[in-house]
């Protein structure tokens, strides 16, 4: 291949296919359900789940079981945490989320470090924390398809109770929503996405895929349904597009995706701001002239 030029060919490889599926997959679970982290200002709960799934996948390295498994356990058992520690005690969420990122990522490195010689075997460190989308095997697509699923189907049949949670939650509350289930649910639904994006991004950069793209499909609706279609689409953009420009500049495919999901917020945004200007310009323009209708 050429360096610094996008080639085509290396579609031939089954590893760079399954990355694309892979990518695709959690663009679909992250435009989803980044919405709902982005609206409800929940960016940091997302990376502590993040941060306290590398404790699980510490201890599931150390006993010899897969990575994802143990992460998929360790951010669910933080979200139930949190979503119960906020229902039944007087402690900030804030606060129990600091407390239990911290404990992930010192339990994370003490059973990896202590973990047999084999059962390091084909595991990066580096990885775990950046991400490495090209490393993806069959059984992680597997497990990213049937998480992805799992969060379609129960945000399809909670979306109202979700929504007014989102906006509202003391007036979804008097309306008679079980605001605490559905907190805890959509915790849990956080947790998965967030399983879904560490081989993709790593543990470090989640919160970036998670954000970014919802961030950027709110610059042009407000509505949920449409701010969601946007976000996957973004996100599908910048994982494949991430991916190509990756290979062809032999760069971190973790961190590119996140690059160009970066760089395509900030000509939107750019973009859109000159739009409001011209448009506001051109109102005053009109005003001034007398031609306003």
């Amino acid at each position: 291949m050429t360096a610094g030029l996008i080639e085509l060919d290396v579609l031939n490889y089954v590893f760079f296919q399954r990355a694309l599926i892979a990518g695709v997959l959690a663009a679909l679970a992250c435009g989803i359900i980044g919405v709902y982290v982005v609206v409800r200002r929940s960016v940091f709960l997302a990376d502590g789940i993040s941060h306290a799934a590398f404790g699980g996948i510490g201890i599931a390295v150390f006993v010899g079981l897969e990575p994802l498994l143990g992460a998929l356990l360790a951010s669910l058992a933080m979200a139930a945490v949190v979503g119960i520690a906020d229902i039944r005690t007087r402690l900030r969420e804030d606060s129990v989320i600091g407390i239990l990122w911290v404990l992930g990522m010192a339990i994370g490195f003490v059973f990896l470090y202590r973990a047999p010689p084999e059962h390091l075997l084909g595991i990066s460190v580096s990885s775990l924390f950046f991400g490495n989308i090209l490393y993806i095997q069959e059984s992680d697509l597997y497990l990213m398809a049937a998480l992805c699923a799992v969060i379609i189907v129960v945000v399809a049949l909670l979306y109202k109770e979700l929504l007014a949670l989102s906006f509202d939650e003391e007036l979804a509350r008097i309306s008679g929503v079980h605001t605490g289930t559905l907190s805890i649910i959509l915790l849990c639904l956080i947790a998965l996405t967030v399983v879904l994006l560490i081989n993709v991004v790593g543990v470090i950069l989640i919160v970036a895929l998670l954000a970014i793209p919802a961030v950027t499909a709110g610059l042009f609706t407000y509505d949920m349904r449409k701010m969601m279609l946007l976000a996957v689409i973004f996100g599908i953009i910048c994982c494949i597009g991430g991916l190509f420009m990756s290979d062809a500049w032999d760069l971190p495919s973790g961190s590119t995706i996140v690059l160009l999901a970066g760089g395509v917020f900030g000509i939107c945004f750019v973009w859109k701001n000159a739009r409001t200007r011209f448009a506001f310009y051109r109102t005053n323009s009109t005003d001034s002239s007398g031609k306003m209708e």
